[in-house]
C-alpha cells in the first residue's frame, strides 16, 4: 500500500536540524510513511534485513530510537512511502548536478516537491511515485545520478553524517511552489546512461534455470559487514550462469550494494571476477552441448565463500530471469 501522496515531503517541511530523531521517525511514521534506523552518523541500515524491515508500527520504532537514540532515519523508497528520489552524487571527480542541469534543461526532472541537501554536498529531488506503477530503482555512475524507486531507501532530515570530522545534516533546501509532477524514470535513465535492453542468454528460459533479478539485487543490499562482498560475487555468479551481461549485471548490483555500504570500485572489480571465474567453469559432463558452461550452480570460488546453509542465500523457488 502507497502512503498518503506527498507524505513525506509535507512531514520534512515541518521539521528542522533541532527535532530530536526520534520524534522525526514517529512523525513520519503517524503520516504513513515506514521509517527504520540507520546507523549513527551514517547511511547503513541497522536493522537484520534493511529497508524491508520499516515500518509505521510506533512502539517498534520507540524501541529502535531508545536503544539508539543517534540512528539516521531511513525511509524505503516507491510505493511503501509514496516517494522517489533522484539522488544528486558529489564524488571525485564525478558531479552529478552537471547531469541533473542538463536533464533539467531537456525537461525531464521537473515537477520536484522537495530539494534537499545531502552531507557530501550532493542533492535529493523528491518526486510522488506513481500510483500502481513498479519503479525500480537504478544508478547512472557515470553521470553521478541514482535513483532511488522501488528497491531502495534514502536518509532523511534531520539525520546527519559525519564528514572528515565535520558533522553535516540533511537539510531541505528549497521547496517548487508550483504543481508536483510523476517522473519518467525510464526515461530520464536513458538520457543519462542510455545503453541496449538487457537480452536473456538464448534458451537460458528453457533450462529451468530458476534466478529472480530483482530478488538478488535486494538480497544483496541487505548484506551485513562481513558477508557484502561475498554476497556481491555470489550473486554476479548467479547472472553470469544464467547469461545476463556483464554491463547489465554491473548495473543492478552496483545500486544493491552500494546500499550495503561497498564503494563502486570494489563492485566493479568483484562483480567482474564473478564473471571471469564463471566462464572458467568447465563445461557439465555428458551435457548434449559439449560448449555449455555448469549451469544453476555456483562456481566452486564462490561455493568455498559461503556456508551451504540454504538460508543465508536469497530464495528462488519458481522465480527465473527477468528483464530488469
Amino acid at each position: 500500500m502507497m502512503a498518503e501522496h506527498g507524505a513525506v515531503s509535507s512531514v520534512l517541511l515541518r521539521m528542522n536540524a533541532a527535532w530530536p530523531l526520534s520524534a522525526a521517525a514517529r512523525e513520519l511514521a503517524c503520516a504513513g510513511v515506514p521509517v527504520f534506523p540507520c546507523a549513527p552518523w551514517g547511511k547503513r541500515p541497522a536493522t537484520e534485513h534493511g529497508f524491508h524491515d520499516a515500518t509505521t508500527d510506533l512502539d517498534q520504532i520507540e524501541a529502535w530510537w531508545r536503544q539508539s537514540p543517534g540512528a539516521n532515519i531511513g525511509v524505503p523508497t516507491g510505493a511503501a512511502s509514496g516517494a522517489v528520489v533522484v539522488d544528486v552524487d558529489v564524488h571525485g571527480p564525478v558531479d552529478g548536478r552537471t547531469g541533473f542541469d542538463r536533464a533539467t534543461r531537456a525537461g525531464l526532472v521537473d515537477g520536484w516537491e522537495l530539494l534537499v541537501g545531502t552531507p557530501t554536498g550532493g542533492m535529493h529531488a523528491y518526486y510522488p511515485a506513481t500510483p500502481g506503477t513498479e519503479q525500480r530503482s537504478w544508478q547512472a555512475a557515470r553521470a553521478g545520478i541514482d535513483f532511488r524507486g522501488d528497491g531502495g531507501y534514502i536518509i532523511v532530515p534531520p539525520s546527519a553524517r559525519s564528514i572528515e570530522g565535520t558533522t553535516v545534516g540533511y537539510q531541505v533546501e528549497e521547496v517548487n511552489a508550483g504543481p508536483a509532477s510523476v517522473l519518467d524514470a525510464g526515461r530520464l535513465r536513458y538520457f543519462l546512461d542510455p545503453r541496449p535492453t538487457p537480452r536473456h542468454a538464448p534458451g537460458s528460459l528453457d533450462r529451468g534455470v530458476d534466478v529472480d533479478v530483482s530478488r538478488l539485487a535486494a538480497w544483496v543490499a541487505a548484506r551485513g559487514e562481513g558477508e557484502r562482498n561475498r554476497g556481491l560475487f555470489w550473486a554476479a555468479c548467479r547472472l553470469a550462469e544464467n547469461g545476463l551481461p556483464a554491463s547489465d549485471a554491473l548495473d543492478v548490483l552496483t545500486t544493491a550494494a552500494g546500499h550495503a555500504g561497498l564503494a563502486e570500485r570494489e563492485i566493479t572489480a568483484t562483480v567482474r571476477s564473478a564473471y571471469r571465474t564463471v566462464r572458467r567453469t568447465p563445461a557439465r559432463r555428458g551435457a548434449r552441448d559439449g560448449s555449455s558452461p555448469v549451469r544453476g550452480a555456483s562456481p566452486l570460488a564462490a561455493t568455498a565463500w559461503f556456508d551451504r546453509n540454504n538460508s543465508t542465500r536469497p530464495s528462488t523457488e519458481s522465480s527465473r530471469v527477468r528483464g530488469l
